[in-house]
This record gives C-alpha cells, sequence and structure tokens, in this order.
C-alpha cells in the first residue's frame, strides 16, 4: 500500500503546478513535514514523467533518489511522489538532497521505471549542481527497481539502500500470484463465471476487459466474504477463505491485494512484456493445505511457461546480482505484503554473481509493509555513508547502535533484530509447503 499524505499537503501541490508540461523547475509547496527546512520543485518530464525535488536549506551536498512503490493501479500526477517525500522526509532532516520520479506510466514496467529514476537523477544535477555522494533509495517494488537500476546505472550512483525491498525479481516473486490466480478460479469461479468467455487464467484479464479494481473486489467478497465482518460471512464464503488461505499461507486481509496483481497486474505483464504469452508455470506444482488436496491438484488449471517470455520478464525484472556499488537492504520480518524470504533469495543472486561482500541485509520486526521508522531508515543511510566514505562495512548489529542517537533527533524506536537471518525464499506461499514437504 502506498502512503497517504495529509489532505493539506497534496492541495498545496495541487494548486501549485500547472498542468501543462514544464521546461524548466517550478517552486513549489513543500509538505509541512519539511516546509521550514528545504525548498521543493517540480516538473513534468518528456517522458510524461513527473518529478520531485526537495532542496534542503542547509544542503550537505549529498542527494537521495527515491524509487517508489507499485506498481501504481492509477496514472501518473503532479501530486503522485509528494506521499514518499512525507513520509521518508527523515533523509531532508539529515541535509539530504531528495528527488524521485511518479514514472511515465501506471501498472507494471521495471526498466522503464528504472530509467525515469536516473532521469530524476539527471534533473537535480542539471537544476541544483552535482552531489558530493548520491544515494539510490527504493521502496518495496522500488527496491525491485533499484536492483535493475544499479545494474545499469551504477556508475552514477555511490551506493544503494532498501526498505522492504522487492527484490526477488518479477519472475521468482510473482509466482506465487500466478499459483492465486488458478486457486481462486477453482474455488470461487467467478473470474471468469462459467458462461462468460474464457481465457488463460496466467494473463490475469483479457486485454479488452472493462473490471474496475470495485468489481474485482466485489467478486472476492461474493466468494469468500472476506471484506465482511467474520459473523456475516456465510458457511460456503468460509470454507472457500480457509482454502485459498489455506493453500496460499499469506494473511486474508491480503487477499484482494495479491488478487488485485494476479489480474490487472498479469494482464500488463502480457501486453507490455511477453508479447501476450506466459512466463509461468504450474505444471509440476502440487498445491497443499485445502480441505482435499488431491481433488485440487487434480481439477486446477495447468500452464507451462513460454521460453521467450520467461526471457523477456526476466530481462525487464530480474536483478543479475553485479553490484557495482555498496547496497544495504533492509526488511522486516513481519512484512505481511512481501515476504522477508525475498532477501534470501536476492542474497543468493548476488553471492553467485562474486557481489556478495557488497550487499547488507538487516532486520526488523515492525508489523507493516514500508513502515520502518525514521531512526531506523536513518540508521541505514548513515550506516551506509559510513561504508562508502570511510570503508566500515555495517553489520546488523552496528546498524543498530548507529540508530540510537537517532531516536531523539528522527522520532520512532530503533527496532532492528540483529540476530534474525531470512529463510529460503522456497519455503514460502504454495510452492513452499511443497518443497518443505519434500516434494
Amino acid at each position: 500500500m502506498r502512503y497517504v499524505a495529509p489532505l493539506s499537503a497534496l492541495a498545496a501541490l495541487t494548486a501549485a503546478v500547472p498542468a501543462s508540461a514544464q521546461d524548466k523547475p517550478a517552486t513549489i509547496a513543500c509538505p509541512a513535514e519539511i516546509a521550514t527546512i528545504a525548498t521543493c520543485y517540480s516538473a513534468k518530464h518528456p517522458s510524461g514523467a513527473y518529478l520531485l525535488a526537495a532542496v534542503p536549506k542547509d544542503w550537505n551536498g549529498n542527494l537521495v533518489v527515491f524509487a517508489h512503490g507499485g506498481p501504481s493501479v492509477v496514472p501518473p500526477a503532479a501530486t503522485t511522489s509528494v506521499n514518499d517525500l512525507t513520509k521518508y522526509s527523515f533523509a531532508l532532516k539529515l541535509g539530504y538532497g531528495w528527488v524521485a520520479s511518479s514514472y511515465r506510466h501506471e501498472g507494471y514496467g521495471v526498466a522503464d521505471a528504472a530509467e525515469d529514476t536516473e532521469h530524476a537523477r539527471q534533473f537535480y544535477v542539471a537544476n541544483f549542481g552535482k552531489p558530493k555522494r548520491t544515494i539510490m533509495h527504493g521502496a518495496s517494488w522500488g527496491g525491485l527497481i533499484g536492483t535493475m537500476l544499479v545494474e545499469t546505472y551504477g556508475a552514477n550512483f555511490d551506493g544503494a539502500m532498501f526498505n522492504s525491498g522487492f527484490v526477488a525479481g518479477s519472475p521468482v516473486g510473482y509466482e506465487f500470484r500466478a499459483d492465486l490466480r488458478v486457486v481462486y478460479q477453482y474455488y470461487c469461479k467467478n473470474l471468469p463465471r462459467p458462461g462468460e468467455p474464457q481465457y488463460p487464467l496466467w494473463r490475469g484479464l483479457p486485454a479488452d476487459a472493462k473490471l474496475t479494481l470495485k468489481q474485482l473486489e466485489g467478486l472476492i467478497d461474493e466468494c469468500t466474504g472476506v471484506l465482511k465482518p467474520v459473523a456475516q460471512r456465510t458457511d460456503e464464503q468460509k470454507a472457500n477463505l480457509a482454502n485459498i488461505i489455506g493453500v496460499m499461507r499469506f494473511p486474508e486481509n491480503l487477499l484482494a491485494r495479491h488478487m488485485q496483481a494476479s489480474t490487472f497486474l498479469f494482464r500488463e505483464i502480457a501486453e507490455r512484456t511477453t508479447n501476450g504469452k506466459s512466463a509461468f508455470s504450474n505444471m509440476n506444482v502440487r498445491y497443499r493445505g485445502s480441505s482435499n488436496d488431491e481433488e485440487l491438484n487434480k481439477s486446477i488449471v495447468r500452464f507451462e511457461a513460454d521460453p521467450a517470455a520467461l526471457a523477456a520478464l526476466r530481462a525487464d525484472g530480474e536483478a543479475k546480482g553485479t553490484l557495482p556499488i555498496p547496497v544495504l537492504s533492509i526488511h522486516s520480518y513481519r512484512d505481511p505484503q512481501v515476504a522477508v524470504e525475498v532477501q534470501s533469495h536476492y542474497r543468493e543472486v548476488v553471492r553467485a554473481a562474486g557481489a556478495g561482500d557488497r550487499l547488507v541485509q538487516a532486520y526488523t520486526d515492525e508489523p507493516g509493509h514500508t513502515q520502518q521508522s525514521p531512526a531506523v531508515l536513518g540508521a541505514e543511510l548513515q550506516s551506509l555513508m559510513a561504508w562508502i566514505e570511510k570503508g566500515a562495512k555495517p553489520t546488523p548489529q552496528s546498524i543498530q547502535v548507529t540508530c540510537e542517537p537517532l531516536v531523539a533527533t528522527l522520532g520512532g524506536q530503533c527496532n532492528y533484530k540483529p540476530e534474525y537471518e531470512a529463510k529460503p525464499y522456497n519455503t514460502r506461499y504454495a510452492r513452499g509447503a511443497q518443497q518443505a514437504a519434500g516434494r
């Protein structure tokens, strides 16, 4: 979920930015959190992306280039990045410049978003001067964008930091949503209904489907009652929901969120990246955790991956693990949306590429997604800078120590858990149940 800024901040930004494209940055009202310490600017890039920059009045000469989460379900706007500027204002309070792109379009497209983020860096340099150090910061899906940006444009950055990053990459990271699409249809049979035109479920939706987010939620609730109080669910709804969650192994309050991706996002992947072919396969998956696994596995829809489609998805959204710069990645082991196990997958990819010495991972225990405190994030940034400038490679323990003094100035708690280590990714979700059982 994207952070929602106060309406006052959104209104001020909307009023300050003309609807027309701008060649020069316009001074705009900063969010209240940084209004007294920074000046904010906005412009529209020729690609269609909106750029938002904040320059501290006491700028330390360093820059944070931010990549936001998503993929977004609404078109980009001048206000898109104000939410993130508000949420991640810790960087401004530490004296860093900050810049972000809305990305040129909503929906899927990792390579496009990485290029848009590089354009944001170029915009800042052109208008406010070359920074002493430039740090890439990616949150959630922005972490995946960050992994690709580091490998493509790494020469322009000194280091990178991720929080709650979806760093496993699109092919591996979206497999469980391909599983969800067929598990949901097995139990619900309403997307599509039996009398409606049928289509391959790996597509998510037909290209010309008019289904809205609200209508999708209605279908999910019709089948599972997940949007109703438990007491208002029918026995059939309870059984359907229990079976879907039993197989998929994520909290029921994320069913609608993951189904959103399994439909709209998968349609975009097929249209924009894989030439209308499947990049996913469930041919050898043995689903477990339902009330009747034998019947489920006998009747569930199966599909194979097209090699060219899989290669295209990998090229767009799967890091090779070659790190030209230091990377520090933090993640809550209780993250309900992006499983912490993505970190173990990324670690193995980086190690296989021979760059393990340039990756440090640390873990926290907040129960939300991208909900790390300002002090926690400030410690991540300061630890990364010490690594870059002094060669002091951080450890989870040293980051926790760095965090403590920042509580008074930035706020929040230092809830790092230095002893935690993420389990292998293949222990998570439906396919994890299969592999954990030795199948």
